[in-house]
């Protein structure tokens, strides 16, 4: 039950939100307290705001370390990556819970918007966001007495003892939106309280259902991958057709297996009694009286996935095949097809042993991928235009709603890869266990999309400034993700050749991270056990001039890119104006052998 405190607070508050509940919804479903009560059911959002997240465990890593990687594909949301300091707060203190725009939009009567995602300098330095009206509490819960340093971005990413959390939205049958006193957690606030109190996977995975069950969950359908150094867990949730609580699942990926999702469901079985499950204490009862289990046959074990989803959303393959894509770079050998049956289909089994240890290189490689090689290449084809670009861009004709969903538009669909235009930032958390504390995890973060971009790294620490700037409402040149845009938008104009200098720099530079991060185990190993938050400064210190020297040379680069191919030439200071036109192959596609070279009479005969 919610603490007395706590349900007085939201029932003094709640007036105050009724009235901007009812100018933003006209609807006055929120003011219905009974959990009977039909769930605000909210326009189907646009579903390009979608992303991939990855496991690789200990036993499947190439040194030993836990990896957990996301791709925030965010539209334009707010791309700034944040460091929540470490707190002590006063016995009986209350924490706020606040809206998070990324389920389901711009909330204003909650000051819940994509950019900036939240106004609060109580909660990091970097949350100050000056000029902006200050976020307001859908309600709180207590507080602890000491809450632990993270970094922090649409989603918690990863906190001082090595928790990792990567996300990736989920279609569902319902989405609804906050409810002050019924609903007031999303999964973006699930793993910061997380992060904010729990050392290991287990704990988060505990704690996040007991907030779901305790104070109600609102949005969309989520996956959450939570680990530590030793364990990782998949926790999945949806919104209860009953308009309180919530519904939530976990399964624990075996160590020495990699493990994808991609905006589906991963879960499927649910077996009573097994130690690598959990799941709310209302699940089955809820989706009993909603008419949702599936199998109906009660002696079978629920699916999870089926009874609580219509699958994919978008279009086929939208989901799938990108699972289908990182299963497959991981274990060749398996051989999962690229074609499946339906949306719930069996073929690609929840994670996956690889063929050969996997590093952070490997993982790089996965969130950069266009099908390239494949008879998916969005780097082939007409729509990649002369110079090979994977970029799709998607407009009013292309697919909405879920797959399995009557009322979804289906009118066409290019192929969904994972690394995509709309990106905002991709990281790699990783922890190597067998490491002192001080020296055990590093963010490798990339700003916008990562076949462009370039791997930095960084610790749970204070942050280069510019990295804490991610408004994309306005170019910045104090912003580091404005930095990093630049060349990701400019590599449209000749990719082909473009990405070729970028994959270089990239490669340059990343390696130069990795020499940094293995001198530094060396240099400050002595002193991680003797003073080891001196060697974390030192580390955080190295580790943030470098981002800041990276990012300066993505400048430099951009500069370099655009002297090179000035004019639509290839550029080269003892060869300027190289006229290289457009490929033989994209030149037959078009009316170019039409052209006036024919002749002066009418269709040149």
């Amino acid at each position: 039950m919610k603490d007395k405190t706590t349900s007085s607070l939201l029932s003094s508050a709640l007036p105050r939100y009724m009235i901007r509940i009812l100018a933003i919804f006209l609807t006055a479903t929120l003011l219905r307290g009974t959990a009977s009560a039909e769930p605000l059911r909210l326009p189907p959002m646009p579903k390009n705001a979608a992303c991939t997240t990855t496991i690789v465990t200990p036993g499947a890593s190439s040194d030993g370390s836990m990896l957990v990687s996301h791709s925030d594909d965010n539209d334009l949301g707010d791309q700034s990556i944040v460091f929540v300091p470490a707190r002590d707060w006063p016995e009986g203190s209350l924490r706020p819970v606040y809206a998070s725009a990324v389920a389901v939009g711009d909330q204003p009567q909650f000051n819940a918007f994509l950019v900036p995602r939240l106004v609060d300098k109580n909660r990091a330095p970097g949350y100050a966001n000056p000029g902006n009206a200050p976020s307001i509490p859908i309600g709180h819960i207590p507080q602890a007495v000491h809450t632990y340093a993270y970094i922090d971005g649409n989603y918690g990413i990863m906190n001082e003892h090595g928790l990792m959390f990567g996300e990736c939205t989920d279609g569902a049958f319902i989405s609804n939106g906050p409810e002050p006193g019924k609903r007031i957690f999303y999964s973006a606030e699930l793993s910061r309280v997380a992060l904010e109190r729990c050392r290991t996977a287990r704990e988060a995975v505990a704690l996040m259902g007991q907030l779901i069950e305790t104070y109600g969950y609102y949005g969309t359908g989520e996956t959450l991958p939570v680990a530590d150094g030793k364990e990782a867990w998949i926790m999945e949730m949806a919104p209860s057709p009953e308009g309180t609580g919530g519904l939530w699942v976990a399964q624990r990926v075996p160590d020495g297996h990699f493990w994808v999702a991609a905006n589906e469901f991963r879960i499927r079985d649910l077996v009573p009694g097994n130690p690598d499950q959990m799941w709310g204490k209302s699940l089955m009862g809820v989706i009993e009286r909603a008419g949702w289990r599936s199998p109906k046959d009660a002696s079978l074990p629920v699916d999870w996935l089926v009874s609580v989803s219509h699958g994919e959303y978008n279009h086929p393959y939208y989901s799938l095949r990108r699972v289908w894509r990182a299963l497959s770079l991981a274990a060749p050998s398996a051989g999962l097809p690229a074609w499946v049956e339906s949306g719930s289909t069996r073929a690609y089994p929840f994670s996956i042993r690889p063929d050969r240890k996997m590093n952070v290189e490997d993982v790089k490689r996965i969130h950069r991928d266009h099908y390239e090689g494949t008879e998916f290449d969005l780097t082939k084809g007409v729509a990649a235009g002369p110079f090979g670009s994977p970029e799709r861009y998607l407009g009013p004709y292309d697919p909405h709603g879920d797959v399995g969903d009557p009322k979804a538009v289906l009118n066409g669909a290019w192929e969904r890869p994972i690394s995509m235009y709309y990106t905002g930032y991709v990281y790699i958390c990783q922890w190597k266990p067998h490491l002192p504390a001080p020296l055990a995890g590093t963010l490798w973060l990339a700003l916008d999309r990562p076949a462009e971009s370039v791997f930095v790294p960084l610790t749970v620490g204070p942050l280069p400034k510019g990295y804490e700037k991610g408004d994309t409402r306005a170019f910045s040149r104090d912003s580091a993700w404005w930095s990093y845009n630049l060349v990701g938008n400019y590599a449209q104009l000749k990719y082909s050749y473009m990405i070729r200098d970028i994959q270089a720099r990239a490669a340059l530079n990343e390696a130069e991270g990795v020499r940094i991060q293995d001198t530094l185990e060396d240099e400050l190993a002595e002193l991680a056990s003797s003073a080891p938050h001196q060697a974390a400064a030192q580390r955080n210190q190295r580790f943030n001039a470098y981002a800041e020297a990276v990012r300066a040379d993505w400048g430099k680069l951009f500069e370099f890119l655009v002297a090179k191919y000035a004019q639509g030439f290839v550029n080269t200071p003892d060869k300027m104006a190289q006229t290289v036109g457009y490929p033989q192959e994209w030149l037959d596609k078009t009316d170019y052998s039409h052209g006036p070279a024919r002749g002066y009479a009418k269709d040149g005969k």
